[in-house]
């Protein structure tokens, strides 16, 4: 263990200035969005309002951040990732605070919107930033490492939420509402403070990966083809697949600390512990992925994650128990979302750098779209048909689009992007 801690930080320290400033940069980041994010929805429901008012901010949010982001991506290839995450991230840190204030309905659909448009423009630079930061054989660590080191600051920021919440409330004689909106501007803060890392980054020109023919398919893309045609469909064919791993997520994700709350009667510190438990096994899940990929290829490593995942989501979704429910969902976020590191590594590899920023930013747009389209109905569901049956639905629906998907994207890129590895 001690050898594989070690390995890990110097592969680190092996990074650029540029890579290491902004991980620091997105600890602090999602440590703030991690509070916020696990917090927003107890907040919602504190002041009184249903899961339908829950289910159309979080829709509304979705939609806007599923709009912004090809522009958003296009703004990145031509003016530069560093500008773009500058600013969206200052933006977002001011939108913050304005949702952890307000308490009226229209309020809080606007500032969802505005948290959609401008997260948008910080989010879709992120990976391209990484890539061109990096050299293609660094960037299946560097992903995993990076992804799972903003797990871990969400696991910090999901237990601070909790935590912040409850202590306020349980010490202070704080009110509940009170407690929480403490909770979301603790977390703005935190937020805040991330941009001081991004101010510290410098420009780069674009690393063009001389390489690339090595490492992809000649007949998608080589070093010498810029064809937007070709590129595109690589990016279309992701798309698809992104479009419905988003819709299964958008029914079930949004609401886990509303179905623990709902169906459980949870307490916010469990909830925080819960979902921040979820978050370190995922993780951990994160570091361990190469050494799968090593194994089995990348998409076979991806698939591999996604199909074991989903016994656990439907296990989740019928348990009446709450530490049954608590394994079923610790399980099945880790290994989901561990494959997040190597769907990013194959998206950067099959398109050429110019237009890295475009494939990035459709993968996130279908996904956030399937959030948006999702929203509502989930809410439906589960005012329709109660806390049990409502979430048995939609976890259920989930699992069946994650089957889908998964077996669609190893039937699309398998047997080609293996054989693209072993050249």
């Amino acid at each position: 263990m001690t050898r594989w801690l070690r390995s890990w930080v110097l592969t680190i320290r092996s990074f650029n200035r540029n890579i290491r400033m902004f991980m620091l940069a997105n600890i602090l980041i999602q440590i703030g969005m991690g509070i916020f994010m696990v917090m927003y929805n107890l907040y919602i429901r504190g002041l009184g309002y249903s899961e339908s008012v829950n289910g159309s901010v979080i829709a509304i949010n979705s939609l806007a951040t599923a709009l912004m982001l090809i522009p958003a991506g296009i703004l990145s290839d031509r003016f530069g990732r560093k500008r773009l995450i500058i600013i969206g991230t200052t933006l977002t840190a001011i939108v913050l605070f304005g949702r952890s204030i307000v308490t009226a309905e229209q309020p809080m659909l606007m500032f969802g919107f505005l948290a959609g448009v401008v997260w948008a423009l910080s989010q879709v630079s992120g990976v391209p930033f990484l890539a061109e930061n990096s050299k293609p054989n660094e960037r299946m660590h560097l992903f995993s490492i990076h992804f799972a080191m903003v797990t871990v600051a969400n696991v910090v920021g999901n237990l601070l939420g909790g935590f912040i919440a409850d202590g306020f409330h349980t010490l202070f004689n704080v009110g509940i509402v009170e407690s929480i909106r403490i909770s979301l501007i603790f977390g703005a803060v935190v937020f805040s403070i991330g941009l001081v890392p991004l101010f510290q980054l410098k420009t780069v020109t674009k690393l063009e990966d001389a390489r690339q023919s090595k490492t992809v398919d000649p007949k998608v893309v080589s070093r010498d083809e810029e064809s937007f045609k070709k590129n595109f469909k690589m990016i279309v064919l992701f798309g698809l697949s992104n479009l419905m791993i988003g819709t299964g997520s958008g029914l079930v994700i949004p609401y886990l600390n509303l179905y623990f709350a709902n169906r459980f009667d949870a307490s916010n510190s469990y909830v925080g512990l819960i979902i921040a438990l979820g978050s370190a096994m995922t993780a951990v899940a994160m570091l361990i992925g190469p050494i799968l990929v090593k194994r089995v290829g990348k998409v076979r490593a991806l698939v591999i994650f996604q199909f074991v995942s989903i016994p656990f989501l439907f296990i989740t979704g019928f348990t009446n128990s709450l530490v049954i429910a608590s394994i079923g969902f610790l399980l099945r976020q880790a290994l989901m979302n561990a494959g997040n590191p190597i769907t990013s590594a194959i998206a950067m590899d099959v398109v050429h750098d110019k237009y890295k920023g475009l494939a990035n930013s459709v993968n996130q747009m279908v996904f956030n779209l399937g959030w948006a389209m999702m929203g509502l109905p989930a809410a439906w569901l589960v005012t329709t048909y109660g806390n049990y049956w409502g979430y048995a639905f939609t976890f259920s629906i989930t699992g069946c689009l994650y089957l889908v998907a998964s077996t669609y994207f190893y039937i699309i890129f398998g047997r080609k992007y293996r054989l693209k590895e072993e050249e």
